[in-house]
């Protein structure tokens, strides 16, 4: 299977007014990523808080966000969990909607083993025929999917076509490379998105561009073009907003930056909250640094 996307793909927060989805705010932020050259949007994700969303609710911003992208760039569904039957049931609904690929996280609680990783991934791929993006986030699931098992995911499915690499490890990321070589790589932390590119990786799933937009995407294109120095200087540019999105636990970092921009309300669910004021003060301190607010 081909590449999903190239570049920058926002894992995009789902604003909630009042305790229930914002479609207004949804539709503005849809149309700021894609003015902004974003390259994909993935929703429902970790950012996106699908896991204090019921099914019902993640299938209507799905659609919602299918129908509004209307092919314009790539839409990408998270369905992961840790039931390996309901993982399947999501995947085959939001396949039926028309998203052009998934992002499947690596079951968490159960702690599966290496061998049950491959039974999972195998197992969805029989179900659904769209790409899959397997996220690796070990700091999250307290799994971590090791280069050797993601050789074996792709021997066994071959609608596997990349992964979202969020495990913090460089070492393993340059490992994962030489052992898979077809996959497509994408970095799952803002500040490892140059060192992801420079062994291969395809881009970022990337949660800043919620506020950075075409900073992000800039960044990969400069690089892609062989402009090392433009890539570089955007990376360390950034890392004082990185560091402010993941002060306290995403989403609640890049929620309240956006209520900031008035983009949308700061709102959370449980068990989620607001972060304390001073990591709020730090926040818009690296915002107005940056010119995002005044």
């Amino acid at each position: 299977m081909s590449t999903i996307f190239k570049g920058s793909g926002v894992a995009l927060v789902t604003p909630f007014l009042d305790g229930q989805v914002d479609y207004t705010a949804l539709t503005r932020l849809i149309e700021l990523q894609i003015a902004s050259g974003t390259d994909a949007i993935i929703v429902c994700g970790t950012t996106g808080e699908a896991a204090t969303m019921s099914l019902e609710e993640r299938m209507d911003v799905i659609r919602f966000v299918v129908d509004r992208v209307n092919r314009r760039i790539p839409v990408i569904a998270g369905t992961g969990g840790n039931n390996t039957a309901a993982v399947i049931e999501a995947s085959r609904t939001a396949e039926a909607l028309g998203v052009d690929g998934l992002l499947i996280v690596t079951p968490f609680y159960n702690k599966t083993t290496q061998k049950g990783l491959v039974a999972h991934y195998g197992a969805i791929c029989e179900q659904v025929h769209v790409p899959i993006i397997v996220y690796n986030v070990p700091s999250r699931t307290g799994l971590n999917v090791l280069p050797g098992t993601m050789r074996q995911i792709l021997d066994n499915c071959e609608n596997v076509v990349g992964i979202k690499e969020a495990s913090g490890n460089i070492e393993q990321i340059v490992n994962l490379a030489a052992l898979c070589p077809e996959l497509d790589i994408y970095a799952g932390n803002d500040d490892h998105i140059l060192p992801v590119l420079s062994v291969g990786g395809k881009g970022v799933i990337s949660t800043i561009a919620n506020v950075v937009p075409s900073e992000v995407h800039n960044l990969c294109m400069a690089f892609f073009a062989g402009k090392l120095d433009i890539s570089r200087r955007l990376q360390f540019s950034l890392l004082p907003i990185w560091r402010a999105a993941f002060c306290e636990t995403n989403p609640i970092p890049i929620k309240t930056m956006m209520q900031m921009m008035d983009l949308c309300s700061g709102e959370l669910r449980l068990p989620l909250v607001p972060p304390t004021p001073e990591n709020e003060e730090k926040m818009r301190q690296a915002m107005r640094d940056f010119g995002l607010i005044s």
